[in-house]
């Protein structure tokens, strides 16, 4: 099992970047989260989970130790794969997840690409007891981002996926939603986002 990787990135994509340690480059897959800490020639360590598949090995590439535990809790779900653990944690920080399982907020795990309401419940149901040692940094301020979610959780979750598309990161968009609770179609909610993002 390789546990990191530590060298220079010299290839950056939106889902996955290369890294070149001692001459070699590797293909590593990439949540947002981590694609927005990193830049080409930037030299780093990326904590690494090897999927073994029948037909390919597939590097999975975390900034933060946070975000490879909390990635390897994920996939422990069942029906939860590697592409399905790295969305989550593209649209919410390791923190974030915690939280919303904890405190039984399907609404924010289901504003992830491929995660529905019965797939949230049963990542809340099964991973609730194990994360009782796992600190959550600035829990109250996740309060929030529930509340507005829940109440609009489909206009929100696709303004935020159109966002996303457009290249912002995961912080970027959560913080101009955050001023659109006067808006009540997604158009008006996007409208007036890149307007904020742009300015």
């Amino acid at each position: 099992m390789i546990g990191y990787l530590h060298g220079k990135i010299t290839e950056l994509f939106p889902d996955m970047c290369f890294i070149e340690v001692a001459g070699v480059g590797y293909r590593v897959l990439i949540a947002a989260s981590t694609r927005s800490q990193l830049k080409i020639g930037q030299e780093l360590t990326l904590y690494t989970y090897l999927n073994v598949r029948e037909d390919a090995l597939q590097l999975y590439g975390f900034f933060t130790q946070a975000e490879y535990t909390i990635f390897n809790h994920l996939i422990s779900v069942s029906g939860i794969g590697p592409k399905a653990g790295l969305n989550i944690l593209s649209v919410m920080s390791a923190d974030k997840i915690v939280w919303a399982i904890k405190n039984k907020q399907s609404s924010l795990l289901t504003s992830a690409p491929g995660i529905g309401k019965k797939t949230a419940e049963r990542i809340i149901l099964e991973l609730k007891d194990k994360l009782g040692n796992t600190i959550v940094n600035d829990a109250d301020a996740f309060t929030d981002d529930a509340s507005d979610i829940t109440a609009s959780s489909d206009i929100w979750t696709d303004a935020k996926q159109a966002l996303l598309s457009l290249g912002y990161t995961p912080q970027e968009s959560t913080a101009v939603l955050k001023k659109t609770r006067h808006l009540s179609s997604v158009e008006a909610i996007i409208k007036f986002a890149l307007k904020e993002l742009s300015s």
